[in-house]
């Protein structure tokens, strides 16, 4: 069984900055959406707050449900070394570019990264944290990100097709 916590602590933010690969789960009262996401996209801010960086492609699903106040898991586990599991239970806010706190929320937190090729970004009030075992988590060996869906951006951007891209991407309506 696992024990719950009201702050993300010190030895948590080592261990999701350790993970290679995360899943982020939304939902605004119908169907949850569940996604694995990889890059070096995620941080900590403090222990009741993260940030996460969403890049263009599918869905857009997360974006749905944090605008009609849906809450947000994000999950953490680890493939390698000792065994365990980490949930961070949050209400969520869209950063989007048009934000005045994106610029300095970009470089303060993702200096590497393009804003150019970022959809938004995701600001995670954490109001629990959950960690167990994970003793039936599998081991994985980490062989490198995927570079698709940077390079798509990337390339998208430089033919100034991104921004019509999300545009036309902009928040789902839900189905039912």
């Amino acid at each position: 069984m696992g024990k719950q916590y009201s702050a993300i602590s010190k030895e948590n933010v080592d261990f999701i900055g350790a993970q290679k690969m995360f899943f982020l789960a939304s939902s605004s009262g119908k169907e949850v959406s569940l996604s694995p996401k990889g890059y070096d996209c995620f941080r900590v801010l403090d222990e009741r707050t993260a940030l996460y960086m969403d890049y263009p492609g599918s869905g857009n699903r997360l974006a749905r449900d944090i605008s009609e106040g849906g809450e947000v898991t994000v999950m953490f586990c680890s493939f390698a070394g000792e065994p365990k599991t980490l949930r961070l239970f949050c209400d969520g806010e869209l950063v989007e570019k048009a934000d005045q706190r994106f610029g300095g929320l970009m470089s303060g937190h993702f200096g590497n990264a393009d804003p150019e090729t970022v959809r938004r970004l995701a600001l995670l009030k954490v109001y629990s944290v959950e960690v167990s075992c994970g003793e039936s988590v599998p081991l994985f060996d980490y062989i490198g990100d995927r570079d698709r869906l940077r390079d798509w951006a990337v390339k998208m951007s430089s033919e100034g097709k991104l921004s019509a891209y999300m545009e036309s991407h902009a928040v789902p309506k839900r189905l039912r």
